[in-house]
């Protein structure tokens, strides 16, 4: 099987759905220090650097929590880590909530969990899963 025409393929971007587009875009943004978000047709788009947008729509219906994990540098860590602190959002070291208020050091970097106005479960990571001890 040849793997050359893959290669080439790149994620582009997701629908995020969201009680609140507005609510959950400006959060996401201002958290994590990204352009404010720009309306484009039904939705409200995100963009990151590597060319992903999340698109956030307001579904009208019920919807699961979702995850969502962010790569970051460890001074974009200790920046998105005190506008939590900031504006006293809950976080957590693990997914399962059971260690408030502290971030892991899983991976050979820091990580920590916290929720966005939809429910959705966000994650921040300095290095990728499987990188380190």
């Amino acid at each position: 099987m040849s793997t050359s025409a893959s290669i080439s393929i790149e994620f582009n971007h997701l629908i995020i759905f969201a009680k609140d587009k507005q609510q959950s875009a400006v959060f996401l943004t201002t958290l994590l220090g990204l352009p404010a978000p720009q309306p484009a047709g039904f939705f409200l788009a995100v963009d990151f650097k590597n060319n992903v947008t999340f698109q956030y729509a307001e579904p009208g219906v019920d919807f699961i929590m979702q995850h969502y994990a962010f790569l970051v540098s460890e001074s974009e860590f200790d920046e998105i880590l005190s506008r939590i602190q900031e504006r006293k959002l809950e976080y957590w070291a693990d997914p399962r909530q059971q260690r408030p208020n502290e971030y892991n050091c899983n991976h050979g970097g820091r990580g920590l969990y916290f929720l966005d106005p939809s429910g959705h479960g966000m994650e921040i990571i300095t290095r990728p899963y499987g990188s380190g001890e």
